[in-house]
């Protein structure tokens, strides 16, 4: 899934919310999401997991010309993912957030048995 258009969601109180541009990945072992983030510095990021909700939220650095935004997203998660086991890295303006698939949600092979 991909999601490349920045989108402006809402305004209150002058500031501006967008969402940012995303990808979103997944394969056997974890989902990946992607998300373009330009601006942002690593104290101004957020990433928060509650059941089956991932949000991200961050403030880019104040730029001279700039009215001032946030970026957010979230999304819907098909399982409930272990908060403890998600990893987060931001690098050269693009969050990478690893959402390691529970035990439960990993395809698994059934054997057949022959009568």
């Amino acid at each position: 899934m991909s999601d490349t258009a920045l989108q402006k969601t809402n305004t209150k109180n002058g500031n501006q919310t967008y969402a940012p541009a995303v990808d979103v990945l997944e394969n056997k072992e974890e989902i990946l999401v992607l998300a373009d983030m330009p601006g942002v510095p690593k104290d101004q990021l957020s990433v928060h997991v509650e059941k089956n909700l991932l949000a991200i939220e961050g403030k880019p650095a104040d730029a001279q010309g700039i009215a001032p935004f946030t970026y957010k997203r979230s999304f819907t998660l098909p399982f409930t993912i272990d908060a403890d086991q998600i990893t987060a890295e931001l690098t050269n303006g693009v969050l990478k957030v690893k959402l390691p698939k529970p035990p439960t949600a990993k395809p698994r092979q059934i054997p057949i048995k022959a009568s």
